[in-house]
C-alpha cells in the first residue's frame, strides 16, 4: 500500500501554482492603468496576500528552487516575487542570483528581477525588461545601461533579441 499523502514540497509546489494562477487571473481581469481603483479592489489584495506569504516561504526555504518545488513551481515563485514590494524584491534578488548560479533556478528569471530592482532603485536597467506605462496608453522602455551591447547580455542569459521583445510588448498594449 502507498501513501500519497502530498510531501512538504509538492505542497509547496501547488500552492506556488495556485497563486500564480490567481496573479495572472487578476492581471487578466483589470488591464494594467486602465483602471486604477478596480486595480486597487482586485490585484492588490492578491499581491499583498501573495507577498506576505512568499516572505514566510523565503524564511523558512529560502528561495524555492527546483530541486524542492520543481520548474514550474520555480516559475510561479519568480511571477510572485516580480509582483511584490520593492523590499520583498531586495530580499529576494541575491537568493535568486544564487539559485541560478547553483541551476536551480532560471537565468532569464533573475534579469527580469534585477532589471526590476535597478529601475525601481532609479539605477538604469540591464536586461531591457521594464517599461513605463505612458499616460496616453503607450509605453516606453526604462533607461538602459550601456545600450549598445543589450542584445549581448539579453543573450547570455538566454532571453530573445530586444527588437523582437519591444515588437511585443507593443502588440499587447
Amino acid at each position: 500500500m502507498h501513501d500519497h499523502t502530498p510531501t512538504p514540497s509538492t505542497r509547496l509546489r501547488e500552492e506556488l501554482l495556485e497563486r500564480a494562477r490567481r496573479d495572472t487571473q487578476a492581471r487578466r481581469a483589470v488591464p494594467v492603468g486602465r483602471d486604477p481603483e478596480q486595480w486597487q479592489r482586485v490585484v492588490t489584495p492578491v499581491d499583498e496576500d501573495n507577498a506576505a506569504w512568499l516572505r514566510a516561504i523565503v524564511d523558512e526555504h529560502g528561495w524555492p528552487g527546483r530541486a524542492l518545488v520543481g520548474q514550474d513551481g520555480a516559475h510561479a515563485a519568480w511571477l510572485l516575487v516580480q509582483h511584490a514590494p520593492h523590499d520583498l524584491q531586495q530580499r529576494c534578488l541575491p537568493l535568486l542570483r544564487e539559485a541560478v548560479a547553483a541551476g536551480e533556478a532560471d537565468a532569464a528569471e533573475l534579469a527580469y528581477l534585477e532589471d526590476r530592482v535597478r529601475c525601481h532603485e532609479g539605477m538604469p536597467q540591464r536586461y531591457g525588461t521594464q517599461y513605463l506605462r505612458l499616460p496616453d496608453g503607450g509605453v516606453r522602455m526604462y533607461e538602459v545601461e550601456d545600450p549598445e551591447r543589450l542584445d549581448e547580455r539579453r543573450a547570455a542569459v538566454g532571453l530573445e533579441p530586444h527588437a523582437a521583445y519591444d515588437a511585443r510588448i507593443r502588440a499587447t498594449i
